[in-house]
């Protein structure tokens, strides 16, 4: 969404959050606080469950934790203790994933428009100060859509990677849900700027892409279907690593340039 001003507003909000998830987020928020006290700076959920639009069973549970310092593999272990111990103690979600970020890294020039981006508008304050005090507001420009998915052609070789390494179904449908989401939402913010707003909505990323690029409507259409209902099928997967991949990957760097280096991604 945009403001009659023109900037993106903030979704999300933990009254949104449905009855049945209301349990794991209480329990989340304990763990959280407990397993990680005085490192913490603040705690964050993300995606459809503040959005309001989880579907008990099929959606996960989507975190971000904000350090004081740079996290330590101690803490990556603490957050995958976390992860496990609500995917085996809450059926309701399909699975929960924390990101974990230093305080520094989120407020830093290089990621003003991308993880500062994300923490200000599509991420719900659950613990802590929020870091959205110290960062700008944000219009839906060039700008924005190169730090936010200006990489795509860097994703290509590790999904061609990833299939061929996929040792089962399981393995294959992971990889289509994340692939499929990171099209479909590189789709529509290579779109962003001429359509002057934002949404989370896969659905509508993807009708929206299609007024600009008819010729490819009707396949982000399907991949935002695959990206909540994955399957385990090769030959979509192969079609996107060198079919719909590679060209969007060019048009978007012709359109808006390539994602500035981050020292910290390999």
């Amino acid at each position: 969404m945009a403001g009659k001003d023109g900037y993106i507003e903030r979704e999300g909000s933990l009254g949104l959050v449905r009855p049945e998830f209301r349990a794991v987020v209480a329990a989340l928020r304990d763990q959280v606080a407990h397993r990680f006290g005085g490192r913490l700076h603040s705690a964050y959920l993300y995606g459809s469950v503040p959005r309001g639009t989880a579907r008990a069973r099929r959606s996960d549970l989507d975190v971000l934790l904000a350090l004081h310092e740079s996290p330590t593999e101690a803490d990556r272990a603490e957050a995958r203790n976390i992860e496990s111990e609500l995917d085996a103690g809450f059926d309701v979600i399909d699975g929960a994933g924390i990101l974990l970020f230093g305080r520094d890294v989120l407020l830093s020039d290089l990621e003003r428009y991308d993880l500062g981006w994300f923490v200000a508008c599509l991420c719900t304050p659950l613990l802590g100060d929020d870091l959205a005090e110290h960062l700008p507001r944000y219009r839906p420009t060039s700008l924005l859509a190169r730090e936010t998915n200006g990489d795509l052609g860097d994703a290509l070789p590790r999904w061609r990677r990833q299939v061929a390494e996929a040792a089962d179904d399981a393995a294959l449908r992971s990889l289509m849900r994340r692939a499929s989401r990171k099209l479909v939402r590189t789709a529509f913010t290579l779109v962003m700027p001429r359509y002057g707003g934002w949404t989370s909505d896969l659905a509508e990323q993807a009708e929206i892409f299609g007024r600009y690029y008819p010729e490819r409507a009707g396949q982000l259409r399907e991949i935002a279907v695959l990206a909540g209902n994955p399957v385990a099928d090769r030959n979509v997967l192969d079609m996107y690593t060198e079919n719909l991949g590679p060209w969007l990957a060019a048009e978007y760097l012709t359109v808006h340039g390539a994602k500035s280096p981050r020292p910290y991604e390999s």
